[in-house]
């Protein structure tokens, strides 16, 4: 399918439910020799469910229209609840698959086994992006953060945009004396784990909670519900800071670039690449599970640490054949080098390298249906 030919869909997505009817607004989407063939796409049909990480949102509405016009007798729903929710969906079996933020753990695995068969629920990534440091500060479109002052400012100890740890790596600066107001997720989420990950393996003083996908109930501050949420409260509240996936920061909203070894880097596409690249595969699990472990202490130049590298949680095994045949065809359209260059394009996501789609592909090879 031509990009030419993309309608920007998730620009009128909200969060909650993605319901979306997928007809075939164009016979010639299917182009030869991509995954989602036309022999492909008259043997799909039914209608299919997933939830989860709303990071994922904008690229997944934009994945479902270009699926869909492939694939005009699927219908696809995604409630876009949070990762949390997306694995208690994929644990539970109610969807066909599930979005995270995070990879599923150990135990987690083993939990999915009762849906998804002996070797349980395998977690492939398809979408990495960086996570902004976002805020509301008329007049200031960037700052210098380093990872501590990071961690004062979300820990409720810096108080006011003018305090001295930021005005000391801003000096061309103007601060205001507007007090900060962190704003943080209120439901189980992939990104805060991925967030308070970062702090606490940067700021480990001044950051004394352990990673979880729930923000630390004793800090206080500011909360709403998934991406869009803690955004919105950010673009109507003035000193309002949050962490947000980079795909919902819009126009007059400041971000901050972060400190990495010497240096201040911003937030980008490659700079979210380039963090991935500096970390391995975790060690001990399936073949097929390519579960990362972020570096988050990387010095590598021009590396962003705040990422997340956000996951299809999918069965090893399928007893329903028409959901295992979908759950294939979609996850490989998502990895596929052309699902990849949509999400870039819709919602700035860094591109999984050619390397990795290979090894998402041959996961999806290895499921096993009926």
């Amino acid at each position: 399918m031509k990009l030419s030919r993309f309608t920007r869909a998730g620009s009128a997505v909200t969060v909650g439910v993605l319901a979306l009817t997928l007809a075939a607004c164009n016979p010639d989407a299917a182009e030869p020799g991509t995954e989602t063939s036309e022999s492909a796409a008259a043997e799909l049909t039914g209608e299919f469910a997933g939830a989860g990480a709303s990071s994922q949102e904008s690229a997944m509405a934009a994945w479902t229209a270009t699926f869909g016009a492939q694939h005009p007798d699927v219908t696809i729903n995604y409630a876009a609840d949070g990762s949390g929710a997306g694995r208690e969906a994929i644990t539970a079996g109610t969807v066909a698959w599930a979005g995270s933020d995070r990879a599923l753990k150990d135990e987690e695995i083993t939990e999915t086994a009762e849906y998804c068969g002996p070797d349980g629920a395998w977690s492939l990534p398809v979408y990495v992006s960086p996570i902004a440091v976002a805020f509301n500060l008329p007049g200031v479109e960037t700052l210098n953060l380093t990872p501590d002052t990071v961690a004062k400012i979300f820990a409720g100890t810096i108080k006011t945009w003018n305090d001295p740890a930021i005005a000391a790596d801003n000096p061309d600066a103007t601060l205001p004396t507007t007090a900060v107001v962190p704003v943080h997720r209120s439901d189980d989420s992939g990104t805060t784990e991925n967030f308070t990950d970062y702090l606490a393996a940067t700021a480990p003083d001044v950051w004394t909670w352990e990673p979880d996908g729930v923000f630390p109930e004793d800090i206080g501050g500011e909360s709403a519900g998934q991406s869009s949420g803690v955004i919105g409260v950010v673009e109507s509240t003035e000193g309002a800071v949050t962490y947000v996936d980079a795909s919902k920061v819009g126009a007059g909203i400041g971000t901050a670039a972060i400190k990495v070894g010497e240096e201040f880097v911003a937030y980008t596409p490659e700079a979210a690449a380039a963090a991935v690249d500096a970390s391995p595969l975790a060690e001990g699990r399936h073949e097929h599970d390519l579960s990362y472990e972020i570096d988050r202490t990387t010095t590598a130049s021009g590396a962003y640490p705040i990422v997340l590298v956000s996951y299809a949680l999918v069965c090893s095994n399928y007893s329903d054949e028409a959901t295992g045949t979908f759950v294939k065809e979609f996850v490989g359209y998502i990895a596929s080098a052309e699902g990849q260059e949509v999400s870039a394009s819709e919602a700035g996501s860094a591109p999984i390298s050619s390397d990795l789609q290979g090894k998402v592909a041959a996961a999806l090879e290895a499921i096993t249906v009926g």
